[in-house]
């Protein structure tokens, strides 16, 4: 019976010291939820608000920065709702200080990453909008973020680019200036008239109303080939131009050569049959 009680005694002191735990850390608890809750979403409010006010102003920034302001915020958060629930905030900055070294040890390539993207977002060699060339690949940028930057490519493919590849690898900006070159080649036949030719094109490059009258075009014979007299011409036209209009020039120039009689050569050859006897 001694036992009993004494078992009884100590149950019932059990329970007490839960009860006192449960309302000592009852709040504590509910206080750090609320808190976690509530500042999650307002931190999804002001990451929202800050996105369009930096889309407006400078599309270029606003992906990166805005993911590097929620991580931030997030981070600062979490370390308020642990001193909220009474876990020690100096210990447990200095848990997540040594795990951010064992975390950037292992991730070096996400943190040149960082770096490349820092990189490309202060020296601007590229922005949200630009047709770029980098890696093998052409497209318009249409996202640059913490680690890496999207493009599209002109047959709908997303391409996704580490920055610190893009940051240190040489690439080419296409359309950071208005107006582009239009690099064009024609073969004549060796006996057709090289004047003429040169007159046909002029022609067509003046009836364009794309072509561009500063700088002027220059029309020459680059080279001598082993089957053609090679012809160049060197128009320039609007950037947003420059592919339809090399396309649509190919075309014109071929019907007009075949209406003024130049012919444009290909390759042949001539095979000598031997018989021995």
């Amino acid at each position: 019976m001694e036992e009993f009680f004494a078992s009884d005694g100590q149950a019932a002191e059990l329970a007490q010291q839960g009860i006192a735990m449960v309302m000592t850390y009852a709040p504590k608890v509910l206080l750090a939820i609320v808190t976690l809750v509530a500042g999650l979403w307002l931190i999804k409010r002001f990451i929202n608000l800050l996105d369009r006010k930096l889309g407006e102003k400078d599309p270029t920034l606003n992906k990166f920065v805005c993911g590097l302001i929620s991580a931030i915020l997030k981070i600062l958060l979490f370390i308020s709702v642990a001193s909220m629930v009474g876990i020690a905030t100096t210990s447990f900055i200095a848990v997540i200080g040594a795990a951010g070294l064992a975390i950037g040890l292992a991730l070096q390539g996400s943190l040149s990453n960082f770096a490349g993207g820092v990189l490309i977002l202060v020296f601007k060699p590229f922005r949200v909008g630009d047709t770029i060339e980098a890696q093998g690949y052409l497209g318009a940028v249409v996202e640059i973020q913490i680690l890496y930057t999207i493009i599209n490519t002109f047959d709908n493919r997303r391409i996704v680019i580490p920055n610190g590849t893009l940051a240190n690898s040489s690439l080419v900006n296409v359309s950071i200036y208005d107006t582009r070159r239009c690099d064009l080649m024609f073969g004549i036949h060796y006996d057709d008239d090289i004047d003429k030719a040169k007159a046909v094109i002029k022609r067509l490059i003046d009836e364009d109303e794309r072509s561009l009258a500063e700088p002027a075009p220059r029309i020459a014979v680059s080279s001598l080939g082993d089957n053609s007299v090679n012809i160049m011409a060197r128009p320039w036209v609007k950037t947003d131009d420059l592919w339809p209009y090399y396309w649509d020039m190919q075309e014109k120039v071929k019907k007009a050569f075949d209406e003024e009689g130049i012919t444009i050569p290909f390759p042949q050859r001539d095979v000598h049959m031997y018989h021995e006897k």
